[in-house]
Parts: C-alpha cells; structure tokens; sequence
C-alpha cells in the first residue's frame, strides 16, 4: 500500500494534473515506487490529491503515453518502467514479484490502514491500545534515566537470555504472582510480539494448529500463518474459554494454545480461578503446551486477577508472557518469556541469530525502574487515571449508545468491547468514521467471521477527544443504521 503525503500546490499556475505527472515520475525514478507497484484507484488518488477524478484521469493518461504506467483489466493501475529502464536495453528487476514472494503474509487491509491512519496528527484514536502520552511518567523516567547513566561504562550487547540483571529482577518481581523462576528460565524480549515469533520459528512445525479464543487479538496478526501454522478459534463466554470445546477438540500433538486470561484483548474477560484450573487440567492431561500472554496483568481496576495459569503450572505445560508495553510505554520495546529452561535456551539462540539482543538502554532502564520501587508506586498512580478514563467512557456509552449497542463494564485493561445491537456494515462505518477524523478498531479484525463489534480504547485518546469521538461516532453509527 502506497503512502502518500503530499497534495498538488492549487495556488501555482502549474496546472494540477502536470502537478501529480511530475509527482508520481519522481516517486518512480527515485526507486520509492518501483516496478510491478499497483496504484491506488483513481477515486482514491482524487481523494488523497483533492482533485476531480478527471484531473487524475488526465495525470495517468500522460503516464501511460511515456510508457511508464499500464492499466490491467482485473489488476489496476501497474507501474511497468521508469525513466531509466526506457532508455536501457534491459527492464528492470521487478520487485512486487520478490514483494509477492515472500513467505511473510501482508497485514489485513483493515489493520494497515489503521497503522497508517494511527500517525495523522489529528484523528481521534479510539481503538488505540496502548497509554496516553499524557499518562506516560516523565518524570520518574527522567529519574531513573539520570539514575543509570552514571552508572554506564558502555552499551554493549547482552547475554543471549538478556541482561542477567534484568532477568533476576523480573524473576523477583514475578513472586508477587506466585511464579517461582530463575533467571536462567526468563528470556527478554523486544515486546511479546517477538517472543510469538521466535516460538513460531523455533518450536513449532508447519502444520501445527494454535488454537485461539474467538475473538482474539492473534487473529488481527499472520504471525503463526507465515511460517505454515493455522489457527482455530474456540468460543467463549463470560468466564473465557469453554472447556468442553477443548476437551472434544480432535487430538493432535501439534495442537498449541494461545490465551490472554486477563481483561482479554478484545473483550476483556477475565477468566476466573476455576476456570483457569479446568484449562490447565485439560491441556496437562492431553498434553497442549499453553502460551499464556500476561501483558495486561498490572492493569486492573477493580480487584487484582487470579493468579496465573504459570503459578499452577507444576508439568512445565506453560509459557509465560510479560511486558511493559501496555503498562509503561512500548517505546521501551522489552518484554519477557518465562519458559523451561530447554526452551529459553533454545529461543534465545534464534533471537541472538535474528537481532543480537534487545536494547541494552531499555534492559537496563527497566530494571532500575522496577528495582527501584518506582515501578509499583507508578501503576498505583495509573490505575487510578485509567479507572476515571474507563467512568468517563461507561457514561458516554450510557448516554449516546444505550440505544444502539450493548457492552459490559470492564474490570481492568483498556478496552470496552461494544456489541451493536443492528446489523450494519463494518467496512463502511469504518470509513465513515475515518473520513471524520475518527479511527475505530471493528471487531472483525479479530474474529474468525464478521461481527458487530467495536474494540473501544479509553486508554488512547485525551479526555476532551474520548468523549468529542465517542459522541460523534454515535451519530456516524446511526447513519449507517438509517442506510
């Protein structure tokens, strides 16, 4: 998907089309937009260049008289040459064949134009799913940074788990929820998105079936499905996974679980003690290794959750997930995986083959910060901003959609996961409320089928945009209802 961020100058005396013709040549000469790159349509080129369509129509035409772009019957506008390939005796490489190649699957359309839409300065993010810049801790951060910078002599990499420094105080901090673990079973990460990724690579055989909530946030991503896995959902109810679907589910030793326990992403459930027991006696007894993705564990509002599925694990059934990009900043890029020690060996060596270590900056911030007690003292502080955040989104709701949708309050986390009471279509809403400066993340992104959901975010936006957004996205909802 192209991205274009520049719009033809309607105060020169250069006429529009000969504008963009001058625009697109240079893209292509540059090597920006090479050969075999499809175009984007000619309403959205006039949308994005705010023109008429027949002032793209003409820009193209003379494109495609220099030989430069070709229109195909069931494959758009396609780049074929440019300028120095016309004049060369040999065409060019064409890249959207390697492009096309490659074993890692593209984003859903959805979810790249949400990455892209998410960095327009002024379009209210309400799926957002991670802190506001205005809940991020300046100042203790400005202090443990001062704090560690004297106390550098260099920046070299780490060892291949990560700093041991690091590992020992996340195996610490972990006691707190009833993980006992050394340092040598705790491998850190860049994010728990690269630790889905080296288990994918190095653990797993194509073939092999993760099995997933339904919804889940795995389903938005092509992690597993690049490297030849596939994914199967099992239903939830309020409690979270049922377990009689995991129980009648075809044996395979290949099968893999996947499971955010706590205020799940998208729905927010969290599931309670019993039900994390009844899971993890049926994976333990049919032998599925668990993958327990934890990030959202220190963001609870109401009462803490139930211990983890790690806590209970007494077979060495459950891999264990953490970061601190959901409750600190993503910036950061650290996470972490707690695992058998087998396991952690192996996956560090993949990571030391694949980016040599996470940042030696960030390991080492991160352990000042939570050895230092700041860690703890600042989520006090954020629990209670988000627990206002989460009021003030429930009594939007509760005046502008009580109408047209239906939601439960979450305990914790960032998310309200609204459930439209009529069928209306997403992708439209989607670009309704696009159009209007408002990025909404639509259920469908993580589910195995369509549905009238919306992943809420009161944890995004500023105070004045979450209620200004949420109001005008109540309005958008109801014009699409009317259509």
């Amino acid at each position: 998907m192209l991205i274009i961020d520049w719009k033809p100058d309607k105060t020169l005396r250069k006429p529009l089309y000969k504008q963009i013709v001058i625009y697109i040549k240079e893209r292509i000469s540059l090597g920006e937009w090479s050969v075999g790159t499809k175009l984007p349509t000619q309403r959205e080129l006039a949308k994005v260049f705010e023109v008429n369509r027949s002032t793209v129509i003409e820009a193209l035409e003379e494109l495609k008289s220099e030989g430069l772009i070709e229109g195909k019957r069931s494959g758009g506008t396609v780049i074929i040459n440019n300028t120095w390939s016309l004049l060369a005796a040999n065409p060019p490489p064409n890249w959207q064949h390697y492009i096309n190649s490659g074993i890692h699957k593209p984003n859903q359309p959805t979810i790249r134009m949400i990455n892209q839409l998410e960095f327009k300065k002024e379009i209210i993010r309400l799926g957002t799913g991670e802190l506001s810049p205005e809940l991020y801790p300046k100042d203790l951060m400005k202090k443990v940074l001062l704090k560690i910078s004297d106390q550098m002599d260099s920046l070299g990499y780490e060892e291949p788990r990560g700093s041991f420094h690091l590992r020992k105080t996340i195996s610490t901090y972990m006691e707190k929820f009833g993980i006992i673990t050394s340092p040598a079973s705790v491998l850190v990460v860049s994010g728990s998105l690269q630790a889905l990724q080296l288990i994918s690579i190095g653990m797993l055989n194509p073939g092999s079936t993760i099995l997933v909530e339904k919804p889940s946030y795995l389903k938005s991503l092509y992690i597993f499905q690049s490297t030849g896995m596939r994914l199967k959902g099992i239903s939830m109810d309020h409690h979270g996974i049922k377990v009689n679907e995991l129980k009648n589910l075809e044996r395979n030793r290949n099968n893999l679980l996947y499971t955010i326990p706590s205020f799940h992403n998208p729905t927010s459930i969290t599931m309670p003690y019993e039900r994390r027991c009844e899971i993890l006696k049926v994976c333990d007894k049919y032998r599925i290794p668990i993958i327990e993705d934890d990030v959202y564990r220190e963001l609870w509002l109401d009462e803490p959750p139930p211990v983890p599925f790690k806590a209970m694990d007494k077979n060495g059934t459950v891999l264990y997930m953490g970061s601190v990009s959901k409750s600190l900043a993503p910036g950061l890029r650290i996470g972490w995986l707690i695992g058998p020690e087998p396991v952690i060996e192996r996956l560090g060596d993949i990571k030391m083959q694949t980016d040599y270590g996470s940042s030696s900056l960030s390991q080492r911030a991160l352990s000042e910060f939570i050895s230092s007690g700041l860690y703890e003292k600042y989520l006090r502080d954020l629990r209670e901003k988000l627990t206002s955040r989460r009021q003030l989104a429930l009594s939007i709701l509760e005046q502008y959609y009580s109408d047209i949708g239906e939601w439960k309050k979450p305990r914790g986390g960032f998310y309200i996961w609204l459930k439209l009471k009529r069928p209306i279509s997403m992708e439209k809403l989607f670009s309704l409320a696009s159009a209007d400066g408002i990025l909404i993340n639509p259920g469908n992104i993580y589910d195995f089928s369509n549905n009238q959901n919306i992943r809420i975010s009161y944890s995004y936006a500023s105070l004045i945009d979450l209620r200004d957004g949420l109001k005008r996205l109540a309005q958008i909802i109801r014009k699409c209802d009317n259509n």
